[in-house]
């Protein structure tokens, strides 16, 4: 495996970098659902850029829409400006993403990441309602910027100094008491309550799915209680989809199984086909901005608006959505698999899965181990205990089931190696015992794996 340059990465780049130290080779090109190395090395990408790339690296309708765009001189930076690539990306989004949900939301764009939606979507809420306070969930992530982190839970992100969180109250969210508690009680009774001590909120935000927060999935019943609970007491509902939405989940948007109709809805990583772009949708009736209150100087990014135009057509293609069903299944079936044969925890919807291993760090152990065998995947959880799942939707079935093998292969290593340590400890297995038990445990190579 290639070193990264240590001389000009280590002397020059921040400390703040993360990625780099996780898949610490250099990478030169992409297309699909794999990336190359300097020296040449193939690896398939179950990180799709966090989220990112659902479409995939270098998706052909994109790269040629801004081959084309670029070579006529097409528009770069316009700010809010009417341009033919924003019609154009809004002309599609509507017909093909809205009226066929039969969506009325106006669409805001906020500036280039998901952070700047979840702002914008915060201060629309506070502005309407004339309320500050915000309920969010346990385990949740919705970005690092101020308003965002306020809402995000993992205190690794948080610093004193960063500043308070005194308008933001953090309430389980489906399932972190277990499976036999409603945890949509604790809302309402919070909301109910005068002396529950948290005032009257503006809004609740929440993910269906908590991808960094461990791949936790909402029940269909638990979003629409917690819907009508906001909708009875005048609350807003912001539900957060960047990493989520655009077909994560299966469908479009993560909440359309459970039937709801966010206030207002956050978009970004995938909606411009990896380049940056970051929209809030929110219904009519709520949008009582004046012109240029909320405001950003790359919010109006054209080669998006272009490449995340190209994108939205797989949504015409039923080859697309079948395809997204078989590859669903293809990974539910590996998952459960793994569930009956390893004692993991397995959860997830769609494209997004976790195999929770219950054991800080494994995760980024097993990991590691993957992409020394040639495939990029991330951890997640507040330990790294979760592995996540992260395939693009346009991955070949060849690529899914290749890199589904290399991963089964790394848990079970590792897993193995785990077990004989406990053995060890507990019985006092010599290591010629333990070299003997590891040879003669019936471990399938990953040729002869199902998945």
């Amino acid at each position: 495996m290639t070193s990264a340059p240590t001389t000009l990465v280590d002397d020059l780049e921040s400390n703040i970098r993360g990625y780099c130290r996780q898949f610490p080779v250099v990478f030169q090109s992409a297309c699909g659902s794999r990336l190359v190395d300097q020296d040449g090395r193939s690896y398939i990408d179950f990180f799709a850029g966090a989220g990112a790339l659902n479409y995939g690296h270098n998706n052909a309708n994109a790269k040629q829409a801004l081959l084309e765009y670029l070579q006529a001189d097409g528009v770069m930076h316009s700010l809010d400006m009417t341009t033919t690539s924003k019609l154009k990306f809004l002309e599609t989004f509507q017909d093909v993403i809205l009226k066929p949900r039969s969506m009325d939301y106006r669409v805001q764009f906020t500036g280039p990441t998901g952070t700047n939606a979840v702002e914008a979507a915060l201060k629309l809420a506070r502005k309407v309602t004339g309320r500050r306070h915000v309920v969010a969930f346990t385990r949740a992530y919705h970005g690092h910027t101020a308003g965002a982190l306020a809402v995000t839970a993992n205190s690794y992100y948080q610093h004193e100094s960063y500043g308070g969180r005194d308008d933001v109250s953090h309430l389980p969210f489906d399932g972190y008491l277990g499976a036999s508690v409603d945890t949509a009680d604790f809302l309402a009774r919070y909301l109910d309550d005068p002396s529950s001590g948290m005032p009257t909120p503006a809004a609740v935000i929440l993910e269906t799915i908590q991808g960094e927060g461990g791949v936790h999935v909402a029940s269909n019943a638990w979003l629409r209680r917690v819907a009508e609970i906001c909708r009875v007491r005048g609350v807003l509902l912001i539900v957060d989809e960047i990493q989520v939405g655009n077909g994560r989940s299966g469908a479009y948007f993560s909440f359309e199984s459970a039937g709801i109709k966010p206030d207002i809805i956050c978009l970004s990583k995938s909606i411009g086909a990896g380049l940056p772009l970051s929209l809030v949708l929110i219904r009519e009736e709520l949008d009582q901005w004046k012109p240029g209150e909320h405001t950003g100087t790359f919010r109006g990014n054209n080669l998006a608006f272009v490449a995340g135009e190209a994108v939205l057509h797989h949504w015409q293609d039923p080859s697309f959505v079948a395809g997204l069903e078989q590859k669903a299944a293809t990974i539910e079936s590996w998952a459960q698999r793994l569930k009956r044969e390893h004692e993991v925890i397995v959860r997830g919807r769609g494209l997004i899965w976790g195999i929770d291993f219950g054991k800080p760090g494994l995760a980024r152990e097993i990991a590691n181990d993957a992409f020394r065998h040639g495939l990029v995947i991330e951890t997640a959880g507040a330990h790294d205990e979760v592995i996540k799942l992260l395939p693009p939707l346009t991955i070949e079935e060849s690529d899914l089931v290749a890199g589904l093998r290399i991963l089964r292969n790394s848990i079970d290593q590792l897993l193995l190696g785990e077990t004989l340590i406990r053995l060890c400890a507990n019985e006092d297995w010599s290591v010629e015992a333990s070299s003997r038990a590891g040879h003669s445990h019936d471990v399938p190579s990953p040729q002869q794996q199902l998945v």
